[in-house]
């Protein structure tokens, strides 16, 4: 026998050619668009990471920002808040004096006695006041128009010294503890409008030297005009306060005694009927300490803080902080009043700065401020502290400061530019390396592509060369196998194809004389089977049509559901397949009325058949007077669980059944909820889980019975239903439901019992549509008349 053999050739055409091409141009394209997908994937993982990193970093210096301005506007806060319960305290103090004059008496004779060099005061003609000598606890000063002629306090504002000499005993206290305080005070009434501090210090000389002519008018309208009143209209009508609280607050001005910035915590004392103002006590705080907290905010390199005003006047900044946002800082010249101070974020020499709106922005900004001739980007976080009410000049005002800090976002984003660099540094490496990894993978895969080329085609010339000596009818060809791979066994299997074509050529006649008799007897046992099949489907659907029509005679007729004197029935039934498993009846007794409504597991001809015996066993019961309704399901159960072990048909049944007096409903049984709708519109639901125990599955279900009563009066309805009705699906899966059966019954409620049934039905027709129904579907409507 003849073994063919055939060297490849790489002419072009040939099979071999074409396989490096095919191969090669395969391999090379999957290398270019799988190392091109890498590069590409590397790339955009590297700006997704960069842009993650970017996020992540800008989002965390944000958080970082925040919790920090947070945390310094809360120390802020906090000094505010010690200084405010330090004059509290006072106030309470000198407001039991006020509460209690006989107390107030006997307490200003006490110190009087006790500290009579806080008490005795000396005339100073030149100034044309009078103040008590050093070596006291406190300092008090009695303007020219509160003495008499005789240059003496006048009894009344004597009365005021001696009462306020309380503050020797409080004051030295207060001072000592609590947030640093620069001194504490008590000013009289507006009438008697005394001055005493403690510490002691020179403060009637001091004013005469800061403030010309202040002994020639009021106290309070030369210093402080339209605080007290203020004041005086918030004992009026205490709703006009801006803030809750009654401490007010200054704005930022230098004191006259010591020439530092202080800000003034004032707390206003009312008469005992808290109709009118007597006076008050404060403290000063120096702006040193507000200024502190701030000026040791810490961001990045060169990041600071500053305190503000809402109209813009800074309180508290560094001086690296003034040159970066451009303000400068003016003491006010006025004729009256305390001397404040001037450094306002409106003045700046910056324009974002100036236009910055304390009493609406809060949160981060992001601004160009200029550093030495270059816009640079910083970044700004506001923070507001608790409202406190304030006075400048005229009425006190609702104040709100601010606390800002600013840094240049490239330090805050130092650490985000970095890792950035350095992840485009790695991605250009990661690219260099993959390119060549590619190159050498097309190298490797070209030799690979050449040598297999070779083994391959070699194998497949020798069966192309085989395959035309067969074409010439030379059935003695065959190939030689020369491996163990695919190609060898392509060789095996030609080899046994052109031994059977050779056997099949010589024995081709009685082999067609073979098959055509096969063929012919295969034809005929088709025929028969045919035939066998078509008297089957006719003795089944014959079957079925008789159990369909059967099940639908024993269906309650239409003058059964109208008999009932007092009641409109309605029913709709609707099979899944030719033959349901629902179960419905009105079975009348004398004047009693029983209807029941059931479901079989699954349809078809077996539910059917055990509907029927359902039917039938309940009919039975109702002739033979069986009226205890716990009793009818209990006997109708004990025949069809005998009836199913018989027939052995694993089904059972859900069945629940009304009773009707002509006054009420009894209920029993185990089925799908009951739906009561009050002549009044009231819709209940009646659960029927607890009432029994599917039929059939148990031989004795007495245990398990249990009826209920319902009241039925005129123009009540009861709508009964199988699982078909709720369980209905649209086109989209979604199920009709309960809820949705209710809201038609509740549509309907003002319909006959028929109208009820059919507006329900419509509505589940259009909302299945084309759907498949997959369950019978049974509905019953009760209307009491």
């Amino acid at each position: 026998m003849d073994q063919t053999t055939a060297k490849p050739s790489m002419r072009w055409g040939s099979f071999r050619a074409k396989f490096v091409l095919l191969v090669g141009g395969a391999v090379l394209f999957d290398l270019v668009v799988s190392g091109g997908l890498a590069l590409w994937n590397v790339q955009r993982l590297s700006r997704d990471a960069a842009t993650e990193v970017g996020h992540g970093l800008e989002s965390a210096s944000q958080d970082y920002l925040k919790s920090y301005v947070t945390s310094t506007a809360s120390q802020v806060s906090l000094l505010l808040a010690q200084v405010h319960s330090d004059v509290t305290v006072l106030a309470g103090i000198m407001q039991s004096q006020i509460a209690d004059p006989a107390l107030r008496s006997e307490i200003g004779l006490s110190a009087a006695k006790a500290y009579p060099g806080s008490t005795q005061v000396s005339y100073d003609p030149k100034g044309r006041w009078a103040q008590n000598a050093p070596g006291t606890a406190s300092v008090v000063s009695v303007w020219g128009y509160l003495l008499g002629p005789d240059h003496l306090p006048r009894a009344d504002v004597q009365s005021e010294i001696d009462s306020s000499a309380v503050l020797n005993i409080v004051a030295p206290s207060l001072l000592s503890s609590g947030s640093s305080k620069l001194q504490m005070y008590y000013i009289g009434p507006k009438e008697r409008p005394i001055f005493r501090t403690a510490p002691y210090t020179d403060q009637a000389q001091t004013f005469d030297r800061l403030y010309p002519g202040h002994n020639d008018a009021n106290f309070w309208e030369f210093f402080f005009p339209g605080l007290y009143e203020s004041w005086q209209a918030w004992a009026r009508e205490p709703t006009t306060r801006p803030t809750p609280s009654d401490i007010t607050q200054t704005a930022p001005y230098t004191d006259a005694i010591t020439g530092k910035l202080i800000v003034s915590f004032f707390h206003p004392l009312w008469s005992s009927d808290r109709k009118d103002v007597v006076g008050t006590v404060g403290a000063d705080i120096t702006l040193d300490q507000l200024a502190q907290i701030v000026e040791n905010v810490k961001v990045a390199q060169s990041g600071f803080g500053f305190l503000a005003m809402s109209d813009g006047n800074v309180i508290a900044i560094n001086k690296v902080g003034e040159n970066t946002i451009g303000i400068n800082a003016a003491s006010e010249g006025k004729g009256s009043g305390v001397t404040g101070v001037e450094r306002s974020l409106k003045t700046s020499t910056q324009p974002a700065i100036a236009k910055l709106a304390l009493d609406q922005q809060e949160g981060i900004q992001h601004l160009l401020l200029n550093v030495a001739g270059n816009q640079v980007p910083f970044m700004l976080i506001m923070k507001k502290l608790p409202a406190t009410n304030l006075w400048s000049t005229g009425p006190v005002r609702s104040e709100t400061m601010s606390l800002g800090i600013v840094v240049p976002e490239q330090e805050i984003y130092a650490s985000l530019v970095t890792a950035q660099s350095k992840i485009t540094d790695a991605t250009n490496r990661i690219v260099a390396y993959q390119i060549l990894a590619i190159l050498g993978s097309l190298l490797i895969v070209t030799v690979a592509v050449l040598a297999a080329s070779k083994r391959i085609t070699a194998g497949v010339s020798a069966l192309a060369s085989a395959a035309q000596r067969i074409q010439a009818k030379d059935y003695s060809a065959r190939v030689a196998v020369t491996s163990r791979d695919e190609v060898g066994a392509a060789a095996e299997a030609f080899n046994r194809m052109a031994q059977d074509i050779s056997f099949h050529t010589e024995n081709l006649e009685q082999l067609v004389e073979e098959r055509t008799a096969e063929i012919e007897d295969a034809k005929e046992e088709i025929s028969a089977l045919n035939a066998q099949l078509e008297r089957e489907n006719r003795r089944l659907g014959s079957e079925l049509a008789v159990a369909e029509r059967i099940q639908m005679m024993v269906l309650p007729l239409e003058a059964e559901l109208k008999s009932a004197r007092t009641l409109e029935v309605a029913a709709y039934m609707r099979a899944a397949d030719e033959v349901g498993g629902d179960y419905y009846d009105v079975l009348e007794s004398g004047d009693r009325l029983k209807i029941g409504i059931g479901d079989v597991t699954g349809h078809g001809l077996e539910s059917g058949v055990l509907m029927l015996m359902v039917q039938s066993v309940a009919r039975a019961l109702q002739e033979a007077g069986n009226t205890d309704p716990v009793k009818f399901l209990t006997d109708l159960n004990s025949a069809l669980y005998k009836n199913i072990e018989r027939t052995k048909i694993d089904k059972h049944v859900t069945l629940a059944f009304l009773d009707y007096d002509g006054k009420e409903m009894i209920l029993s049984g185990q089925h799908e909820e009951v739906i009561v709708i009050r002549s009044n519109g009231k819709l209940e639901r009646i659960d029927t889980m607890d009432l029994g125990l599917p039929i059939g599955l148990e031989a004795d279900i007495s245990p398990f019975v249990n009826s209920i009563r319902i009241p039925f009066e005129q123009d009540d309805i009861i709508v009964l239903h199988t699982d078909g009705v709720t369980e209905a699906e649209n086109s989209a899966g979604e199920l009709f439901g309960i809820d949705r059966l209710c809201a038609e019954a509740l549509r309907l409620k003002d319909r006959s019992a028929d109208a009820i049934v059919l507006g329900i039905t419509n509505t589940l027709m259009e909302y299945v549509g084309s759907h498949k129904i997959h369950d019978d579907i049974t509905l019953l409507v009760l209307r009491r008349r």
